[in-house]
This record gives structure tokens, sequence and C-alpha cells, in this order.
């Protein structure tokens, strides 16, 4: 059975229409960790790092999907299984392949994006990809990442939106609320990424009816 580690509680809903072993760590790498060994301990013969991600290679818009290659993190580089990327591949023919980088802190500027993909040659980043790689490793079974572009490599996130999730993995609105209050110039953009963040789940929610029941894929 295919378990699939989301970040967000919506990427979450959206995942269980591939599979219902699904969990989801609300952006915290090392929940991601712990959650990414109990999908193991629930019986899963392969992992799927799943949702949205954000955009360093410059060619990348947003609402690309993104099949991982290899996962790579400062301290090793995991490689993606080519039978389940393929698989994904030919289900979703308009995806991109790409090595991912598998962060534990948000990349949240521009130039920060740029410096990333210069050193790592990664065309995305997420926080939940590494987690994936590692029990995947340690369990000897094949994982794979598909991933779609909220935010693109030029735009950087506002503070409003570093402000963290709920234990569900959904918007802290009071904190949101709070840091617009401080600094309410930054209202604009975090519509824009609001926009985007709305488009690459309409990506994510398409690649999973194209995607159908992957349970079996290990």
């Amino acid at each position: 059975m295919l378990g699939i580690l989301t970040g967000l509680a919506k990427e979450a809903e959206i995942a269980r229409r591939i599979s219902p072993l699904v969990a989801c760590a609300a952006s915290d790498p090392a929940r991601a960790e712990r959650l990414a060994r109990d999908l193991v301990g629930q019986g899963a013969t392969a992992l799927l790092s799943f949702g949205i991600a954000g955009g360093l290679a410059p060619e990348l818009a947003t609402g690309d999907l993104v099949i991982g290659t290899v996962v790579a993190t400062g301290q090793a580089a995991y490689p993606c299984d080519p039978e389940l990327a393929a698989r994904l591949g030919a289900l979703l023919p308009g995806a991109v392949r790409g090595d991912v980088w598998g962060g534990d802190v948000i990349v949240d500027t521009a130039a920060a994006k740029a410096r990333l993909h210069r050193d790592s040659a990664a065309v995305i980043v997420d926080l939940e990809s590494a987690a994936v790689a590692m029990a995947a490793a340690e369990a000897g079974l094949p994982f794979g990442v598909l991933r779609a572009v909220a935010d693109p490599a030029a735009h950087g996130l506002p503070p409003a939106a570093l402000v963290g999730l709920d234990a569900e993995g959904r918007p802290a609105i009071g904190p949101v609320l709070r840091a617009l209050a401080r600094s309410p110039g930054q209202l604009p953009a975090l519509i824009r990424l609001g926009r985007q963040s709305g488009t690459a789940m309409k990506a994510l929610l398409s690649a999973a009816g194209r995607l159908g029941d992957l349970r079996g894929v290990a």
C-alpha cells in the first residue's frame, strides 16, 4: 500500500483520493520524520511525498507538477524509485522531472531560492520530502515525490505566511491576522500567495484524479 505524507490538511484531503494511508505533518520537519516512519509501521510498502512546493528553477510556473528524481539534503542524496517515477510520469505526461531539495526551514526569499538552485540544482523545495526519503531508505522501501509549484522562484513569501499552521495543518488565522496588523503592506503579497497556492492545489487535485488507485505500486 502507498503511504503518502503531506504538509497541509488540504493536501491530505486530496491525497486520500490516491490512497487511504495518509499523514499530515503540518509543515513540521521533525513531525514529518515521525509520521513517515509511522506510515511504514502501518504497512506502507512504498512512500510518496505529496503537496505543494516552492519553485527554485526559474522556468517553473505556478501549478507546474514536478516528479522527483532525487531528494537532496545538506547531508545526503536519496534517489527516488525509478519505477514509481515512471508510473507517475506515464499518468502525468505534462509533469516535469527534477531534483527536490528536502528542506528543514522555509526558503522565503527569491534570493535564497536562487542560491539554493545554483548550489543544489534542485528545481523545487519542500519540508516533507527529506523525511519520506530517509524513512524509505531506513525501511528499504521505494519512494517518490509528486509536488505542484505554488510560489515560483521569483517570488518570496510575506512574513504573515511564515507564522505557522495549527496542529491539523491548517493556517493559523490568529497569528496571520496579527502579523498583518503589524505590517499591513504585506497584504498584496499574501493575497498573491493565496492565489498561487489555490492554483497549485487545483493541479494536485487534477493529478489525483488521473492517478486513480496507486496502492498497488509495491
